[in-house]
């Protein structure tokens, strides 16, 4: 097992993987994890040293976690050999982001304690570099969004830049085929059962050529969720130089989902869109949002130029800057003046509503409407704070209130919530 996984990625898949059926404790989330490593590092330790069970207390006590549950994920050792013979058996590997190749662009893109602790993998580690067009679209496409899905992976593979997309029924698998048909390479995130979809007999002749990466931050026999889909959009955007949105529902869908999530980020992927007289709804109005029309015309020799000329031209007027769940109303504050004073007692409340607008009666009604933003797709409690980087606990609170409210639905088994209505 020690040539198969380095040291920390032992530990950090012990502490945050999902194997075996004997394990009472939740594997750490994905903030929890973050917590940790925020404490190793003050402590200039590696995940590794976890394995050592005299480092599991001071860890526990500078972390917050719970001593007990961190003994027993990093006891599950036997169950991990049992995993890592199924995983070198069907060709899986496995990186962390302790590994040298865990890929740069998701630390860079995602920030180093937002990128996925793990990543499960079939096929050509040299494609974990990223790059190239990220394809996505519904999978309920039309006969004019396939072909032209086809035609824009037909020119990455011509200029050889990987085609990367999320492998689902529909405009994900039409591009990545389409690569590979064509000599291209494809990269597929996927968000379920990469066990099942790396066996597949044109998967295997596609790896075997090296010509095909198949990628996931999920258990390689994890099954579909909502929440793993939403999970897998960011990282198709972050491992991709572009991205290309073939159809998108209006408010509805992974596609917009991943679209509007990725614009809002201050550092966001440059986003193109197919247009035309019979493009969804959705289409159009990721446009008004920021996202670039795709161009009438191609040149199949110049294509990565073409590319790169379009986002010059239109990045600048079409950034939208990442909205926080904490945003102060920067725009305001610089109106007042480096030399203006705000008071806040007595008859100057005025002053400061008059500088700032109407401020909220309570920090729930300041985050309702972005919680129910990020809403359009039913989500659980972990992945909505997570994406918004916010306490679980606190995040529960708003939640439960918001169902009271009659803003948001709870669903069960799973319990995921959905947004009812927007804030008027």
């Amino acid at each position: 097992m020690n040539d198969f996984l380095t040291e920390d990625t032992q530990a950090i898949i012990l502490l945050c993987g999902v194997f075996g059926k004997n394990c009472s404790d939740k594997p750490l989330s994905l903030t929890e994890y973050s917590s940790l490593v925020r404490w190793l590092i003050s402590a200039e330790m590696r995940p590794g040293d976890l394995l050592r069970k005299e480092n599991i207390a001071e860890a526990s006590k500078g972390s917050g976690l719970d001593k007990q549950r961190l003994e027993s994920l990093l006891g599950r050792g036997v169950q991990l050999g049992f995993a890592v013979e199924e995983w070198q058996r069907n060709g899986i590997w496995v990186v962390s982001r302790s590994d040298a190749d865990y890929p740069a662009r998701y630390k860079d893109h995602l920030k180093k304690d937002k990128a996925p602790p793990l990543l499960f993998g079939v096929g050509n580690r040299s494609l974990l570099n990223g790059g190239g067009l990220g394809i996505v679209g519904s999978r309920n496409v039309d006969q004019a969004g396939e072909a032209f899905a086809r035609q824009a992976a037909e020119l990455c593979a011509y200029n050889r830049m990987p085609v990367v997309s999320g492998g689902a029924r529909g405009v994900d698998q039409i591009s990545m085929n389409a690569a590979l048909e064509a000599g291209g390479d494809s990269i597929g995130i996927l968000a379920e059962n990469l066990l099942k979809r790396s066996v597949e007999r044109k998967n295997r002749q596609a790896i075997a050529s090296g010509r095909l990466l198949l990628l996931s931050p999920y258990h390689p026999n994890a099954r579909f969720t909502v929440g793993t889909a939403m999970g897998r959009n960011k990282l198709i955007y972050a491992m991709a130089d572009y991205g290309l949105v073939v159809s998108a529902e209006h408010k509805k869908g992974g596609t917009w989902a991943g679209a509007t999530e990725e614009l809002k980020r201050e550092n966001s992927r440059p986003i193109f869109v197919r247009t035309g007289s019979n493009v969804p709804q959705g289409n159009e109005k990721l446009l008004t949002l920021g996202a670039i029309s795709w161009p009438d015309f191609m040149k199949k020799e110049s294509f990565r130029e073409q590319l790169a000329e379009i986002v010059s031209n239109a990045r600048p007027k079409n950034k939208v800057k990442q909205a926080s769940l904490f945003d102060v109303r920067e725009r305001n504050v610089k109106e007042l003046g480096s030399n203006d004073t705000i008071k806040h007692s007595g008859s100057d409340q005025s002053n400061v509503e008059e500088s700032f607008g109407n401020i909220p009666d309570s920090i729930y009604d300041a985050v309702l409407p972005v919680i129910l933003h990020q809403l359009n797709g039913a989500l659980t409690s972990e992945d909505l704070a997570t994406t918004l980087e916010v306490n679980k606990t606190q995040l529960n609170a708003w939640l439960k209130k918001a169902v009271e409210d009659g803003f948001v639905k709870k669903y069960s088994r799973p319990v995921r919530y959905v947004a009812l209505r927007q804030v008027q």
